[in-house]
């Protein structure tokens, strides 16, 4: 069902995944103050986005519904990246302080809906699908507004510079995931916009920067907190 250049997008994807996964190995060998935690969570998301990626390059993860391929081992890639990414920022929001797992708990398990109401919409036909579509992007809103609302008080609350990181890594994750309801409404699972090759390398492009990227993003911006406070000592200690 998929073509060459569908097979040649997804061997690059793991690739990258890959050098994604290596990359955070490395930077664990010097965590700089950041959780020993963060880096296996920023760690597990490529590599299973990799493995995910790496059965549709190999044929499989994929079915026709209603005349259109339908790549469900997208979902299975989404349905555990997705949740650890929001786990990753929540851990962030709350980097200093006790972690609320109410709230952890609450955007994973919405998260978790989005994606399986998504491919419950991937696999029906006519109105149902656009039915389980914005079931799916209700929980995208909630999802949202946690990550806008007490996620961004709690980092707000421990002072300007989590709050500059904070703000920086949500809107940063926040534009890319908008970018993902947007694509499959435009894409062949919904309006048929654009065509499968298009569908096809957004949706490589979105998973890059929005799993390999955030996680770069997110530990660099927490290791910089690190040093900040490094200097602080150093030139207390001068003062002294």
């Amino acid at each position: 069902m998929a073509n060459e250049y569908h097979v040649l997008l997804h061997w690059l994807y793991v690739g990258v995944m890959a050098a994604g996964a290596i990359t955070f190995v490395i930077m664990r060998a010097n965590p700089r103050g950041v959780p020993g935690y963060e880096y296996l969570i920023a760690i597990i998301i490529p590599t299973w986005s990799g493995l995910a990626y790496m059965s549709m390059a190999l044929g499989q993860g994929m079915t026709e519904v209603g005349g259109q391929i339908t790549f469900y081992a997208r979902y299975l890639d989404w349905v555990v990246t997705t949740p650890l990414l929001l786990l990753a920022l929540s851990l962030t929001a709350m980097f200093y302080v006790p972690k609320n797992f109410t709230i952890i708990a609450t955007i994973m398990i919405t998260d978790v809906i989005m994606i399986l109401t998504g491919l419950i919409a991937d696999f029906s036909l006519g109105i149902n699908r656009f039915i389980w579509y914005s079931i799916g992007m209700a929980a995208l809103v909630i999802i949202l507004y946690i990550i806008w609302s007490p996620l961004y008080r709690i980092a707000k609350s421990q002072g300007r510079r989590l709050r500059q990181v904070y703000v920086r890594v949500a809107a940063y994750l926040s534009a890319l995931w908008v970018g993902y309801p947007l694509t499959w409404l435009i894409g062949p699972s919904g309006l048929g916009m654009v065509g499968q090759n298009v569908d096809t390398f957004l949706f490589i492009v979105l998973p890059i920067f929005s799993k390999v990227g955030f996680s770069i993003l997110d530990l660099t911006s927490l290791r910089s907190l690190y040093g900040k406070q490094r200097e602080k000592i150093i030139l207390k200690e001068k003062h002294a």
